[in-house]
């Protein structure tokens, strides 16, 4: 953990020489052994396998992923996400430096959020599950405990939380995607223990009316896509 960066930088490294070609070779360096022309399988279905970059709030974690020209997936949970749009333009100006086209590549926004019929109802719903949990997180972090006020404060227009009705949320990725400019919105729902009625409810407005709604909105350049389960992210984060 002394050298995570040095570490997570040479296995990344490997990752797209090994997504690149069936057998690979790999001097030995700081952190991996030696790699002699093995075979590595089974191989994805697709060419290559899509490999997004995490990025927390760390600017050089934003230009490395520029400069390597993978899609960036930024996590957003708390504050206002409008203060992270300088990452977007680190990872861009970074890309073109590094001669790869920015239009060209995906970004993504990752966020806690949930949808119900009413914004009060989607907050009332989600608001507890989701505070049991950052307060077990905080207490691991040095965080105060999650309260309601803050709850709600966060699910408003500008805050971080994606909380409300169908079209409150549809309002909110709509407003954010002015400022990101992002071609998909990953909503983590699954924060918590919600009531398995309430998520699936969720799962069919955020798939009949939230989606659509955006898609049509933007001419069909952001996927709106729902990642349920665990907590983690389809990205690497570093």
């Amino acid at each position: 953990m002394d050298d995570y960066d040095g570490l997570f930088a040479e296995k990344l490294q490997l990752l797209m020489a090994v997504n690149d070609a069936e057998h690979i070779s790999w001097p030995r360096t700081k952190h991996l052994p030696a790699v002699d022309h093995q075979g590595v399988y089974p191989r994805p279905y697709q060419d290559k396998l899509p490999i997004w970059l995490g990025v927390g709030g760390t600017p050089q974690s934003a230009v490395r992923a520029g400069k390597l020209g993978l899609p960036l997936a930024l996590g957003i949970i708390g504050g206002e996400p409008v203060r992270f749009a300088p990452l977007f333009d680190l990872y861009r100006a970074a890309a073109s430096k590094a001669g790869h086209d920015p239009a060209s590549l995906e970004t993504s926004l990752n966020v806690h959020g949930f949808v119900a019929e009413t914004s009060q109802a989607a907050r009332d719903i989600y608001s507890g599950p989701h505070n049991e949990v950052m307060t077990r997180l905080g207490a691991e972090r040095g965080w105060t405990p999650a309260t309601r006020e803050q709850f709600d404060t966060m699910s408003g227009p500008s805050g971080a939380l994606f909380v409300g009705g169908p079209a409150e949320l549809t309002d909110k990725i709509l407003a954010h995607h002015e400022i990101f400019g992002f071609t998909r919105i990953t909503i983590q729902m699954a924060i918590g223990r919600l009531d398995h009625k309430s998520l699936m409810n969720a799962i069919e407005i955020l798939g009949t009316r939230v989606a659509p709604d955006v898609r049509k909105a933007l001419g069909g350049t952001v996927r709106a896509k729902l990642l349920r389960g665990s907590g983690r992210r389809p990205s690497l984060n570093g």
